[in-house]
């Protein structure tokens, strides 16, 4: 399946061989990014995400984490910017899908929320775990 832009941005079945070029890598790479700007430009609580993870990678440069902080702070920011991310696609899905309220169109935007807050949850329990060690070594060495 691929994108026929002139038809309204349709998705059509390809009638002829693959094409592996570059150009059509270039081109899934732009729609990619086209989603990651929409996502980032008009919606609230992702840029609230991305906020605060620009405050813990700040805050990781700051405390110098070791390499395997590192490694889950950003694995933490990716997962929760991720579930923000499908959480948009499946909202927009939904809206797209019927105008009318239903109690499954609720249902699929109330638990693509939920998988959002679990995600931010556990992103704030990592965040404990990798910052406070650091935190308390940090005021306790000036008590």
């Amino acid at each position: 399946m691929e994108r026929n832009l002139e038809q309204g941005g349709e998705v059509q079945p390809r009638s002829q061989r693959p094409d592996y070029g570059l150009g059509p890598l270039i081109a899934a790479f732009g729609y990619a990014f086209q989603g990651l700007w929409y996502l980032f430009r008009t919606q609230r609580n992702a840029q609230i995400h991305l906020l605060v993870a620009g405050c813990a990678l700040a805050l990781g440069a700051a405390l110098r984490i070791e390499r395997w902080e590192w490694l889950v702070l950003i694995l933490t920011i990716a997962l929760v910017l991720a579930a923000e991310a499908v959480n948009t696609a499946i909202e927009a899905a939904v809206d797209l899908t019927t105008t009318s309220r239903h109690h499954l169109a609720k249902v699929a935007k109330d638990v693509a929320a939920g998988s959002v807050l679990i995600c931010a949850i556990a992103s704030v329990i990592v965040g404990c775990i990798v910052f406070l060690p650091h935190l308390i070594a940090l005021f306790t060495v000036y008590d």
